[in-house]
């Protein structure tokens, strides 16, 4: 009797045991994308191709990973970042989702690059539920959790660049003749929707040309002279990439010297002003969500030594000229909180709803500009401020707006 108690008193501290074993590691039990040593992220680049020029973003979010791997991973995991290369195509996107999603198994897709690359994933990530995080593009349209509470954006709106300029122009120069060049594409007709929207009833009677480009252009100089020949004494400078370089270049070489705006996706000096000249660019104005680094003055700032440090120690093959290592930047330390509130929860669904809780301050943002998101807010930045390129660096002219 007292040997059957004993093996019966056995058998259930076993079964207790292997119960609590199985509950412990259901919990603990990492989801796709994860195991105990890492953390598998991928991101769909264009480093080849119209767009290559924006390349070294993620240049610098690999070299962001790579300090934090240096510092012991994201709650003792490192990240694995898995980056292909779609050559500015949005079918070979298509394909590249799938292949990280279902046979490299990532936990997320963060930073991918261009509008119609995103949208020709979007609904195939929001199908499976993967996370589509901190897009390179800041089109509106990647603001829609109601349909798509898989995608989020990063950085202040097109509209909303293009309506800044709108107010302005209407403040500093209400009698303007207004040229507008933009993208045949999604992007480019919202930069446009966002000027017309901020003009409002003045806009037919200030915009006096208004001209589009195709991917497939090799030649912007047709549309830069009958821009010049309208009399336009503004002009809303909406290309991206080469395109923009060339724009620029243009412009000035047919002796047509507007009060010239371009988009934030195009301020960088090294990637783009450069090899427009550095002469043709002076004097553009652009706008901007981050603090400078350049000057002395700036180096006292705590969070521009830091972003020096990193650039000297694990980006030092980088122009410091080039403003898209600071997105690169922002947008890795973005998603690297992200991943610490999950905690060791995570699944995809914690990723999200992490993501649509934040209030940060990143180290790189201008003081007054927040990354905030919510269930029904999935806008982080809302704010830019506008500066002007004095042929050697940008200075801030205006103080932030809101979208």
């Amino acid at each position: 009797m007292i040997k059957f108690q004993t093996r019966f008193l056995f058998m259930a501290i076993f079964f207790v045991a292997a119960v609590l074993a199985l509950q412990l590691s259901a919990q603990e039990k990492p989801g796709t994308g994860v195991t105990a040593a890492e953390i598998r992220i991928g991101n769909i680049a264009c480093s080849t191709g119209w767009a290559q020029g924006y390349g070294s973003i993620t240049g610098a979010e690999s070299a962001y990973f790579r300090m934090i791997n240096d510092r012991g991973g994201v709650n003792g995991r490192k990240i694995n970042f898995i980056s292909l290369d779609d050559g500015c195509d949005s079918h070979n996107a298509v394909e590249f989702a799938r292949r990280l999603v279902e046979e490299d198994g990532v936990l997320l897709l963060f930073s991918t690059m261009g509008t119609e690359a995103n949208l020709a994933i979007r609904s195939y990530m929001n199908e499976k539920k993967v996370p589509q995080l901190f897009l390179q593009s800041s089109s509106a349209v990647f603001d829609d959790p109601a349909h798509f509470p898989w995608t989020m954006g990063f950085f202040m709106t097109y509209r909303a660049e293009g309506f800044a300029y709108a107010k302005y122009i209407l403040q500093n120069k209400p009698n303007a003749k207004i040229a507008v060049l933009s993208a045949n594409d999604d992007s480019g007709r919202e930069y446009v929707a966002g000027l017309r929207d901020g003009l409002g009833g003045q806009a037919g009677a200030m915009i006096v040309k208004e001209l589009t480009y195709n991917l497939s252009d090799s030649d912007l100089e047709p549309q830069i002279r009958a821009m010049r020949e309208s009399g336009a004494d503004v002009f809303m400078n909406f290309s991206l990439g080469t395109f923009l370089t060339q724009s620029i270049r243009n412009a000035y070489d047919l002796g047509w010297h507007p009060k010239q705006f371009i988009s934030n996706a195009s301020l960088s000096v090294a990637a783009f002003l450069e090899p427009a000249g550095l002469i043709k660019s002076a004097g553009v104005i652009s706008n901007a969500r981050s603090k400078g680094w350049q000057s002395v003055r700036a180096k006292e700032d705590p969070g521009v030594r830091a972003f020096l440090e990193w650039m000297s120690k694990y980006n030092s093959q980088a122009s410091l000229r080039d403003q898209n290592n600071v997105a690169g930047y922002e947008r890795a330390e973005a998603l690297v909180a992200v991943l610490k509130k999950c905690g060791d929860d995570l699944s995809r669904a914690n990723v999200m709803k992490q993501a649509t809780s934040l209030d940060l301050e990143l180290s790189m943002l201008r003081p007054g500009i927040r990354v905030t998101t919510s269930p029904t807010d999935y806008q982080p930045i809302k704010q830019l401020f506008l500066i002007q390129f004095d042929g050697k660096e940008w200075i801030p002219t205006g103080a932030i707006t809101s979208e």
